[in-house]
């Protein structure tokens, strides 16, 4: 039986062009030196592997529009750079204040409820650190509005943290306005851009933000890798100390290999996301008009179609009468992989935070779908999908 995956929100495969950029790190035993050398060693094979390495960090950087290879800090992926960003750069505001003549205050965190779990549950560890957090609330459509977090910022807010993109219902905040709200009151802002990077354009150059958290495999690279971006001068404490490599920023004998396979899905990423967005866009939009016809079957946002405001590659449905568990069990014994939502969260009973979040009753969110498209994604899986939902809720095999 042929597999049709449809769950790229949660991981994509391996791309051809990170896989050949890896090949010559995967060889075993002496055939060369140069590929697994240590790259912070000064003998010759350990220059060209941190040749290698720095040849890496200036592709990622250019493909997010960064003008200062420096300012990219390789980690090992997106949850080390979100926790990396809230728990370390929120206490290095804090200091640099308190240097600058501040005094003792109570400082303050401003994040929203609809973010990874990655971000919420750092900000939990900094309100158990004696933090303030407060958790801006999304509208209806899945958008946190500039003036909420206008009215949420106070002199002591020391950082924000608002996602790019959501990954279960594919909203897209507006970042470079929230960034501006932060920067005029004097705050750090950091975006979790997982999702967005290689689904719309991102030039951190111009977004203006302090800080950003990336993920290979969410692009077709290796598992294992991200990135943390950390604009010049901005208050950081490393979260893991140990060699000082990258810069003093994060410690530990770096994954060449993983940064190279990086450096080469990012850039094909980029290449691709104008014509992919087009391929997608459509396919998305079949499905939101076909499954919102069914009437058990209620999009958990509205999304127009063409509608630029939302990713293109991700469709969240509620299916009533049918828990998110059973649904996935039954479309992957039919031969697709869908999802509940966030991957991270899979194993749980609970609804989808992001749901509940919007006002979608807790029974109604048990019942949620996520489909999300990718690569190799045509309209005839989708076609294939849709051919085997009725099965799927009549369970009549």
């Amino acid at each position: 039986m042929a597999y049709t995956y449809l769950d790229y929100a949660a991981t994509s495969p391996l791309c051809v062009e990170a896989a050949e950029a890896m090949a010559p790190y995967c060889e075993a035993g002496m055939l060369a030196p140069a590929a697994f050398a240590n790259p912070n060693s000064l003998y010759t094979p350990g220059r060209e592997a941190f040749a290698v390495l720095e040849a890496a960090r200036r592709e990622v950087a250019s493909a997010l529009g960064v003008r200062k290879p420096g300012e990219i800090i390789f980690t090992s992926g997106a949850t080390e750079a979100d926790d990396t960003a809230i728990l370390r750069m929120a206490p290095a505001e804090v200091a640099r204040r308190q240097r600058a003549g501040s005094g003792d205050f109570t400082p303050h965190i401003i994040t929203s409820s609809i973010e990874h779990d990655a971000v919420l549950n750092a900000a939990h560890e900094m309100e158990r650190r004696g933090y303030h957090v407060t958790y801006l609330e999304p509208n209806r459509d899945g958008f946190i509005e500039v003036r909420m977090l206008e009215d949420a910022l106070r002199d002591e807010t020391v950082l924000v943290s608002i996602q790019h993109a959501n990954s279960e219902i594919g909203s897209i905040q507006p970042i470079e306005q929230l960034c501006a709200a932060a920067h005029a009151r004097g705050s750090l802002f950091h975006t979790d851009a997982v999702q967005a990077l290689g689904k719309i354009p991102i030039d951190l150059g111009r977004f203006q933000v302090d800080a950003a958290s990336f993920s290979a495999h969410k692009i077709g690279g290796p598992k294992g890798v991200g990135a943390l971006y950390v604009k010049a001068r901005t208050p950081f404490e490393p979260l893991l100390f140990g060699g000082g490599q990258e810069s003093g920023r994060r410690s530990g004998t770096q994954n060449v290999c993983g940064a190279v396979g990086f450096a080469a899905a990012c850039a094909k990423a980029v290449c691709m996301q104008a014509s992919e967005h087009a391929r997608l866009l459509p396919l998305r939009d079949k499905l939101y008009e076909v499954l919102g016809s069914i009437d058990s079957i209620t999009p958990s946002v509205e999304v127009e179609a063409g509608s630029f405001d939302y990713l293109p590659n991700i469709v969240n449905v509620c299916i009533d009468g049918l828990e998110s568990q059973t649904l996935i069990l039954r479309f992957d014994s039919l031969g697709f992989a869908v999802s509940g939502g966030s991957a991270c969260a899979s194993a749980s009973l609970e609804p989808s935070h992001v749901l509940v979040s919007l006002g979608i009753p807790k029974d109604r969110a048990q019942g949620a779908l996520r489909i999300s498209l990718g690569a190799v994604t045509t309209e005839a899986d989708i076609d294939a999908f849709l051919e085997a939902l009725p099965k799927v809720i009549s369970w009549n095999l």
